[in-house]
């Protein structure tokens, strides 16, 4: 499976409407992205924090760097429980940052994970 890059932002929902309403406009006009940007975004800090956890950072870099594997075989790797890593799992396919291949196994299948967080002025 071919990595691909993924972005990761904290941005409020008038700047999301406003990025949305620019890809629509590009669009209707025409412009396609030569490689579309793959993104997730959280409403705020709190949020992308109850998502993105040290153990479940961990669990990322782990499986990006071992390859797709089964929830037991990552479990066993991790030394951790297979309940709390199979829970992690599914917040972070439900958030977007994790896949499963053709055989159902789960895959980070990103190069670089891009985090943006804008401050408040």
């Amino acid at each position: 499976m071919k990595k691909r890059d993924f972005k990761v932002g904290i941005i409020d929902e008038d700047d999301f409407n406003r990025e949305v309403m620019g890809i629509l406009e590009n669009a209707e006009k025409g412009v396609i992205p030569e490689t579309p940007v793959e993104r997730v975004y959280f409403g705020d800090m709190r949020t992308f924090l109850e998502h993105i956890t040290p153990k479940r950072l961990e669990l990322l870099e782990t499986l990006h760097k071992t390859g797709p594997m089964s929830v037991n075989a990552l479990a066993k790797l991790l030394k951790r429980s297979y309940k709390n890593v199979y829970d992690d799992v599914r917040a972070l396919e439900v958030a977007g940052l994790i896949e499963r291949d053709e055989q159902k196994r789960i895959d980070v299948p990103w190069n670089e994970i891009t985090t943006t967080l804008k401050l408040a002025a």
